[in-house]
């Protein structure tokens, strides 16, 4: 049974990482972050929610497994490379259609990443949290 206050802290924390997590994602291809950075961000929002509620809690709150992110991220990233081959461009050429927004091929990967971190981050840490 863990601690009153790490379940307290948790509680408090989580939705505070996962929106980082996200802001980070989404200032990465202009600034210091991105996919990486906001995979591990909302990695260590999960990992916290396993170790204060337990493994199966957090599976359940993911909503996902996390081996199909892993899969659904490099798919991501594959596609964010092989666009821009469709429009007569080198692979992993930078496609803007809204520039003023910030969208495009770029913020694909940066998402493909970081589906790609958090199902390799959480799948090491709840194998090995239920050995």
């Amino acid at each position: 049974m863990t601690s009153l206050i790490l379940r307290t802290a948790t509680r408090v924390l989580m939705p505070l990482l996962l929106l980082y997590g996200l802001f980070l994602l989404l200032r990465g291809h202009n600034a210091p972050g991105g996919g990486f950075a906001g995979g591990l961000v909302v990695a260590a929002a999960y990992s916290l929610n396993a170790f204060a509620f337990g493994i199966p809690a957090a599976r359940r709150a993911l909503l996902v497994d996390p081996t199909r992110l892993i899969g659904t991220g490099l798919l991501l990233a594959l596609l964010s490379g092989a666009l821009p081959v469709l429009f007569g461009k080198a692979f992993l050429t930078a496609l803007w259609p809204a520039p003023a927004l910030g969208l495009g091929s770029p913020l694909i990967f940066d998402v493909g990443v970081f589906c790609v971190v958090i199902g390799v981050v959480l799948t090491m840490t709840f194998t090995l949290g239920e050995e």
